[in-house]
């Protein structure tokens, strides 16, 4: 600092300022204690300061090293001799020091605790170290002589609070990543919200690629090599577009052994290469082109993190830096291995969700795709809509069952639950409805036979069913409910009616006791059986939405498929909290009446 900063009166003592050189510890500190007590021997003082283990140094008004203790020189690696004369800047030149504190202290004579950081010649496992000293100012027969320094490492607690810190930030980020990484029951979906989770909030780019263990719509990997599907990357726009560019490649790579990436799936644990050169990158991305696209994106170190499960570990994450962004750190890691480990535990559950799903829905599809043929005087048109939002399809049917006279028995059942017990429930009771129905019985009487039936099989689930019977040649439908919501009968001349029924518990019950109703069902007539997917809406009467369906602007004159499809899309718009099936019937003209096709 600068002397003309110091009031001219501020002058060491004439004796001082005269010496040839710097003021030794001696000299300073008699010459100090002197002027205040001329009976205090100055070698206890001085045997005091050297010997203990605290930094002390006393710096001139200029800012220039009069003294050091032995503890000071120690610690930063510098003999005492080579501070005499020299500032901070010139002795340590990469230790902060606040400089314009110190002059404050010499100017009004406040002691004021100031922050000494940096590196020195000695040294050290935290790195930058850090010191909080007190300085005071020095008088020697009431002048201003200097500054006396007395400092404390605090390295260590730092670095405590910096750690205790990086494990808060730790803990809320994996917090964060409970609630925003694996919120669906889709891979993909779990994927790009890990991609978009890790990026930029731990690294720059982010890739997760999934093993997989069925190969379909492609050839199988070579023996030895392990295939993961590239699911999501996130990346800077620009380096998007450059490996864009190269095109060609598969949705997948084939990894051999001793790659980076399977590597770290066989083993479980991390692959770090920080700062890597390209010959260590070669293992992570073997294709020469686009190594060159990342290194002149400014990539400079990769970390590879398994997505552990019990017994093996489902995919991988690769996180890589680029730029001015550091390499990665043990925290880092820990950090990368925590989200990896949740979202983990979120794509396995979407795995089995899938294919339990897939077996499930396959299943019903099965089931309900091949109904038996009407006679063909009836002509039906089906829909099943599997849920949008539900975990796992449900056991809704339907099904149509020519009988002797013409008649064709129409069967619509949603069994209690979902999932794939419910779908094999379902398979049973459509069996049963299928036996039942052979002997001829009245339907309340098939309903029932049904329910006995089931009870006596031991179907652990419940389930609601309407049979309705149509008579072309009577012109009339017969119908028995247990538990359902009523068909929907829309007539020719536009009229839209519930045929209300009277109610019956579900099958399965042993309760029994159901009644039949018979109702006028001329040609032309459409009839609608659906399950309660259809009308059911959260926060709406079950009556106001069965209204609301008579209301609807439905056209007997329509074909089955369009009209079917005209509902679902007006009551659902392509997405349903509930599964759905539905049947819609017609009796055909006579042939040879008017409108009928021959």
């Amino acid at each position: 600092m600068n002397a003309e900063r110091l009031p001219p009166s501020w002058l060491f003592p004439e004796a001082l300022a005269r010496a040839p050189r710097p003021i030794g510890t001696e000299t300073f500190i008699a010459a100090a204690d002197g002027a205040r007590n001329p009976h205090c021997e100055c070698g206890l003082l001085r045997a005091m300061i050297e010997g203990t283990s605290t930094p002390v140094l006393i710096l001139d008004r200029h800012l220039r090293h009069l003294y050091v203790n032995p503890a000071w020189s120690q610690v930063t690696g510098v003999p005492s001799a080579a501070f005499l004369g020299r500032t901070f800047a010139e002795v340590l030149p990469d230790v902060q020091t606040p400089d314009d504190t110190l002059i404050e202290v010499l100017a009004d004579g406040q002691p004021r605790e100031v922050t000494l950081t940096g590196t020195t010649r000695v040294p050290s496992p935290v790195g930058r170290r850090l010191w909080r000293a007190v300085f005071h100012r020095l008088e020697v027969q009431g002048q201003v002589v200097g500054v006396c320094g007395i400092a404390v490492e605090v390295s260590n607690l730092r670095q405590y609070l910096d750690d205790l810190e990086n494990a808060h930030q730790r803990l809320a980020l994996l917090d964060a990543a409970a609630t925003r990484v694996g919120t669906t029951l889709d891979v993909e979906s779990t994927c790009a919200e890990l991609t978009d989770f890790l990026a930029p909030s731990l690294a720059d780019i982010v890739a997760v690629g999934i093993v997989e263990d069925e190969f379909f719509g492609a050839p199988p990997p070579p023996p030895g090599m392990l295939r993961l599907r590239k699911m999501k990357m996130s990346a800077p726009a620009e380096l998007h577009r450059h490996l864009s560019e190269l095109g060609g490649t598969k949705p997948y790579v084939d990894l051999p052994r001793g790659f980076a990436p399977r590597r770290c799936i066989d083993s479980g644990r991390p692959w770090l290469g920080n700062l890597a050169s390209d010959e260590l990158f070669e293992k992570v991305i073997a294709d020469p082109a686009r190594l060159r696209v990342y290194r002149a994106a400014g990539v400079h170190s990769v970390l590879i993190v398994p997505l552990p499960t019990s017994g093996r570990s489902v995919g991988v994450v690769i996180l890589m830096r680029m730029g001015e962004s550091p390499p990665f750190s043990n925290d880092d890691i820990l950090t990368a291995q925590g989200v990896a480990a949740r979202a983990a535990v979120s794509i396995d559950s979407a795995h089995r969700y899938s294919r339990e799903h897939t077996m499930t829905l396959e299943l019903q599809r099965a089931l309900l795709s091949e109904p038996d043929r009407p006679h063909p005087t009836v002509e039906v048109a089906t829909r099943y809509l599997p849920s949008g939002r539900s975990a796992l399809v449900g056991g809704d049917w339907y099904d149509s069952i020519a009988l002797p006279d013409c008649r064709t028995l129409l069967v619509m059942g949603d069994v209690m639950g979902h999932g794939f017990q419910a779908a094999v429930a379902m398979s049973q009771y459509r069996s049963v409805l299928r036996t039942v129905a052979a002997a001829g019985l009245p339907v309340d009487a098939m309903l029932t036979e049904a329910d006995r039936r089931a009870a006596r099989i031991g179907l652990d689930r419940v389930a609601t069913c309407l049979l309705v019977l149509l008579d072309p040649g009577a012109g009339t439908c017969t119908a028995a409910t247990a538990g359902h919501l009523p068909p929907l009968v829309i007539r020719p001349n536009g009229g839209r009616d519930l045929m209300h029924l009277p109610a019956g518990p579900p099958i399965g019950t042993e309760l029994g006791a159901y009644e039949m109703t018979t109702f006028a069902f001329e040609p032309g007539s459409v009839l609608l059986l659906y399950t309660d997917g259809l009308v059911e809406q959260r926060g709406v009467d079950i009556d106001d939405s069965l209204h609301a369906l008579t209301e609807m602007d439905l056209s007997a004159d329509d074909s089955l498929e369009h009209l079917l499809d005209a509902l679902l899309t007006r009551l659902t718009s392509g997405m349903c909290e509930d599964d759905i099936a539905l049947l819609a019937a017609r009796l055909r003209p006579p042939h040879g009446t008017p409108g009928s096709p021959g």
